[in-house]
């Protein structure tokens, strides 16, 4: 599948000085000032809690030209059931299969042009940790490894994780922590301890 390069005049849409691979953003302060800069600060995986706040992020990631993957744990009964939705969101070639392995290979070769951008939502992706906790984390390592090495040729897969339980944590995934978004950063801002702040 090829999804469709990130709007032109973003700050990485072209090739680089001497014709050379673009970078996925460009160093001047408008860049640093993007939301999606500031999510991949910390990496390609980002925890939500408040619906809200995960449904202002992909608003604005949609404006900004990425094509949106969404998938809903809610529905994952076992790891079955989660490798043929993926298989079907992702449109993933038929040899596909349903083991951990096959969903490293098929990441590896998705399709995004330079300067491209790919955002995956996983919804209620608690309820599929309590389930499969070993696959559940597998996942998002695989998805924090497939976002490092696509950001060094200028493509971006960004993946928004929602979990109903504003307590949920990961080990760290691609070497790097799994960490909330700046707007529910704090225990307070996910109702944890006290009352909830607007940045």
């Amino acid at each position: 599948m090829i999804l469709r390069a990130f709007r032109k005049g973003s700050g990485s849409g072209g090739p680089g000085p001497n014709g050379g691979t673009p970078a996925a953003f460009g160093d001047t302060a408008l860049d640093k000032e993007r939301l999606d800069w500031v999510l991949f600060q910390n990496g390609g995986i980002v925890l939500y809690h408040k619906v809200q706040v995960l449904a202002e992020h992909l608003a604005w990631l949609t404006r900004e030209g990425y094509q949106m993957r969404e998938l809903d744990a809610n529905g994952w009964k076992d790891s079955r059931a989660f490798h043929e939705d993926v298989k079907r969101v992702f449109q993933f070639p038929n040899h596909y299969s349903h083991n951990l392995a096959s969903l490293v290979d098929a990441l590896a070769e998705l399709e995004i042009p330079a300067g491209g951008a790919v955002g995956v939502q996983l919804r209620r992706y608690d309820r599929f940790f309590k389930i499969e906790p070993h696959l559940a984390w597998s996942v998002l390592d695989a998805l924090e490894t497939t976002s490092r090495r696509l950001l060094l040729t200028g493509r971006r897969l960004l993946t928004l994780v929602q979990s109903d339980d504003p307590r949920i944590k990961f080990e760290r995934v691609g070497a790097m922590p799994v960490n909330w978004n700046p707007r529910e950063w704090l225990d307070s801002d996910r109702g944890i301890g006290g009352p909830a702040t607007q940045p």
